[in-house]
Protein backbone atom coordinates (compact mmCIF):
# COMPACT_ATOMS: atom_id res chain seq x y z
CA UNK A 1 0.00 0.00 0.00
CA UNK A 2 1.23 3.44 -0.85
CA UNK A 3 1.41 6.66 1.79
CA UNK A 4 2.22 9.36 1.82
CA UNK A 5 4.31 10.81 5.59
CA UNK A 6 4.10 14.01 6.14
CA UNK A 7 6.82 15.51 8.77
CA UNK A 8 7.13 19.14 10.33
CA UNK A 9 10.00 20.59 12.34
CA UNK A 10 10.71 23.63 13.58
CA UNK A 11 13.84 25.88 14.23
CA UNK A 12 13.94 27.39 17.29
CA UNK A 13 16.44 29.74 18.93
CA UNK A 14 18.16 28.67 22.00
CA UNK A 15 18.89 32.14 23.12
CA UNK A 16 17.98 36.25 22.03
CA UNK A 17 19.25 37.71 19.14
CA UNK A 18 23.14 39.04 19.07
CA UNK A 19 23.39 42.19 17.76
CA UNK A 20 26.71 43.48 15.92
CA UNK A 21 26.78 47.70 16.77
CA UNK A 22 29.71 50.26 17.16
CA UNK A 23 29.93 50.92 20.52
CA UNK A 24 30.66 54.14 21.79
CA UNK A 25 32.50 53.26 24.85
CA UNK A 26 34.91 50.69 23.26
CA UNK A 27 35.49 52.71 19.98
CA UNK A 28 34.91 49.57 17.67
CA UNK A 29 31.98 47.04 16.54
CA UNK A 30 31.24 44.40 19.75
CA UNK A 31 28.36 42.13 20.48
CA UNK A 32 24.78 43.27 22.26
CA UNK A 33 23.65 41.06 24.09
CA UNK A 34 19.54 40.55 25.81
CA UNK A 35 19.74 41.85 29.69
CA UNK A 36 16.14 40.24 30.05
CA UNK A 37 15.47 43.25 31.01
CA UNK A 38 12.99 46.25 30.06
CA UNK A 39 13.52 50.38 30.83
CA UNK A 40 9.87 51.71 30.99
CA UNK A 41 9.13 55.67 30.87
CA UNK A 42 6.31 57.13 31.68
CA UNK A 43 5.05 60.95 30.01
CA UNK A 44 1.13 61.57 30.80
CA UNK A 45 -0.53 59.09 29.96
CA UNK A 46 1.44 58.08 27.46
CA UNK A 47 4.70 55.47 27.82
CA UNK A 48 7.66 54.05 25.75
CA UNK A 49 9.05 50.76 26.49
CA UNK A 50 12.42 48.92 25.53
CA UNK A 51 14.43 46.15 25.88
CA UNK A 52 17.57 46.81 26.96
CA UNK A 53 20.62 45.29 25.51
CA UNK A 54 24.58 45.84 26.53
CA UNK A 55 28.04 45.48 25.22
CA UNK A 56 29.75 42.68 25.86
CA UNK A 57 32.84 44.24 26.37
CA UNK A 58 31.65 47.51 28.48
CA UNK A 59 28.47 46.84 29.50
CA UNK A 60 27.13 50.24 27.59
CA UNK A 61 23.46 49.50 27.02
CA UNK A 62 21.15 50.19 23.92
CA UNK A 63 17.48 50.37 24.29
CA UNK A 64 15.41 48.49 21.65
CA UNK A 65 12.17 50.12 21.20
CA UNK A 66 9.21 48.01 21.88
CA UNK A 67 6.51 50.75 22.30
CA UNK A 68 6.93 54.27 21.85
CA UNK A 69 4.34 57.19 22.74
CA UNK A 70 1.79 54.40 23.58
CA UNK A 71 -1.41 54.79 25.26
CA UNK A 72 -1.09 52.82 28.99
CA UNK A 73 -4.93 51.99 28.23
CA UNK A 74 -4.01 50.10 24.84
CA UNK A 75 -1.25 47.85 26.41
CA UNK A 76 -2.51 44.77 27.77
CA UNK A 77 -2.41 44.81 31.29
CA UNK A 78 -0.80 41.64 32.10
CA UNK A 79 1.82 41.98 29.35
CA UNK A 80 1.71 45.63 31.07
CA UNK A 81 3.41 43.84 34.56
CA UNK A 82 5.42 41.38 33.01
CA UNK A 83 7.22 44.57 31.48
CA UNK A 84 7.17 45.76 35.02
CA UNK A 85 8.60 42.41 36.71
CA UNK A 86 11.33 42.13 34.04
CA UNK A 87 9.48 38.88 33.25
CA UNK A 88 12.71 36.88 31.08
CA UNK A 89 10.34 34.88 29.54
CA UNK A 90 8.99 38.36 27.68
CA UNK A 91 12.28 39.57 27.01
CA UNK A 92 13.84 36.33 25.48
CA UNK A 93 10.07 36.59 23.21
CA UNK A 94 11.23 39.72 22.14
CA UNK A 95 14.56 39.44 22.29
CA UNK A 96 13.60 36.74 18.87
CA UNK A 97 11.07 38.92 17.38
CA UNK A 98 12.72 40.03 13.92
CA UNK A 99 10.40 42.41 13.67
CA UNK A 100 11.48 44.11 16.73
CA UNK A 101 15.22 44.35 15.35
CA UNK A 102 13.67 45.25 11.88
CA UNK A 103 12.36 47.86 13.39
CA UNK A 104 14.83 49.45 15.59
CA UNK A 105 17.47 48.94 12.51
CA UNK A 106 20.04 46.59 14.63
CA UNK A 107 22.12 44.38 12.89
CA UNK A 108 21.64 40.80 14.22
CA UNK A 109 24.98 38.81 13.72
CA UNK A 110 23.54 35.94 12.47
CA UNK A 111 26.64 33.61 12.35
CA UNK A 112 26.36 33.78 16.03
CA UNK A 113 22.98 32.20 16.62
CA UNK A 114 22.45 29.20 18.55
CA UNK A 115 19.44 27.29 17.45
CA UNK A 116 17.77 23.73 17.45
CA UNK A 117 15.38 21.43 15.62
CA UNK A 118 12.32 20.33 17.25
CA UNK A 119 9.71 18.09 15.57
CA UNK A 120 6.50 19.24 15.35
CA UNK A 121 3.88 16.56 13.99
CA UNK A 122 3.92 13.75 11.96
CA UNK A 123 0.67 12.52 9.96
CA UNK A 124 0.27 9.35 7.50
CA UNK A 125 -2.20 9.33 4.48
CA UNK A 126 -3.09 6.53 1.85
CA UNK A 127 -1.25 7.80 -1.47
CA UNK A 128 -1.63 6.32 -5.33
CA UNK A 129 1.97 8.11 -5.88
CA UNK A 130 4.23 5.36 -4.21
CA UNK A 131 5.61 5.92 -0.53
CA UNK A 132 7.01 9.49 -0.43
CA UNK A 133 7.80 11.84 2.69
CA UNK A 134 6.76 15.57 2.43
CA UNK A 135 8.80 17.17 4.99
CA UNK A 136 8.76 21.03 6.19
CA UNK A 137 11.12 23.06 8.29
CA UNK A 138 9.60 25.88 9.57
CA UNK A 139 11.70 29.28 10.38
CA UNK A 140 9.41 31.62 12.16
CA UNK A 141 12.42 33.67 13.06
CA UNK A 142 13.32 34.35 9.59
CA UNK A 143 17.19 33.00 10.58
CA UNK A 144 19.31 33.33 7.13
CA UNK A 145 20.14 29.21 6.93
CA UNK A 146 21.05 28.19 3.74
CA UNK A 147 18.55 25.48 2.28
CA UNK A 148 20.62 22.79 1.64
CA UNK A 149 21.86 23.31 5.31
CA UNK A 150 18.37 23.09 6.72
CA UNK A 151 17.65 19.60 4.50
CA UNK A 152 21.01 18.51 6.28
CA UNK A 153 19.66 19.47 9.45
CA UNK A 154 16.85 17.28 9.15
CA UNK A 155 18.22 14.08 7.18
CA UNK A 156 21.79 14.11 9.14
CA UNK A 157 23.36 14.64 5.87
CA UNK A 158 26.46 17.27 4.82
CA UNK A 159 25.68 19.84 2.68
CA UNK A 160 27.66 18.28 -0.54
CA UNK A 161 25.43 15.01 0.34
CA UNK A 162 22.06 17.06 0.34
CA UNK A 163 23.57 19.17 -2.99
CA UNK A 164 24.25 16.19 -4.78
CA UNK A 165 20.82 14.57 -4.16
CA UNK A 166 19.14 17.71 -5.25
CA UNK A 167 20.43 17.45 -8.16
CA UNK A 168 19.76 13.91 -8.84
CA UNK A 169 16.40 14.99 -7.98
CA UNK A 170 16.47 12.40 -5.32
CA UNK A 171 15.28 15.35 -3.08
CA UNK A 172 12.49 18.01 -4.46
CA UNK A 173 12.60 21.35 -3.10
CA UNK A 174 8.82 21.74 -3.22
CA UNK A 175 8.65 25.50 -1.66
CA UNK A 176 11.31 27.98 -0.15
CA UNK A 177 10.73 30.94 1.78
CA UNK A 178 12.35 33.01 4.30
CA UNK A 179 9.84 31.71 7.19
CA UNK A 180 9.63 27.53 6.08
CA UNK A 181 11.03 25.12 3.05
CA UNK A 182 9.03 21.76 1.70
CA UNK A 183 10.89 19.20 0.28
CA UNK A 184 10.03 16.12 -0.94
CA UNK A 185 12.01 12.47 -0.55
CA UNK A 186 11.29 9.13 -1.27
CA UNK A 187 10.89 5.99 1.79
CA UNK A 188 14.28 4.39 0.53
CA UNK A 189 16.21 8.02 1.37
CA UNK A 190 14.56 8.34 4.09
CA UNK A 191 15.22 4.74 5.55
CA UNK A 192 18.99 4.97 4.75
CA UNK A 193 19.45 8.18 6.56
CA UNK A 194 17.70 6.70 9.82
CA UNK A 195 20.48 3.53 9.19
Amino acid sequence: MSYLKKIEYEIVLKDSFWIIRNCPKCGRKTHYINTKKFRINANGNRLDIWLIYQCVACKHTLNLAIYERKKVSSIPKAEYQRFLDNDEQLAEMYGKNMRLFRTNKADIDFDSLQYGLVKLHETMESSGSGERIIITVKNPCQMKIRTEKQIAMVLGLSRNQVKNLLEKGEIELLTELPQSISFRISHCLFEKRMI
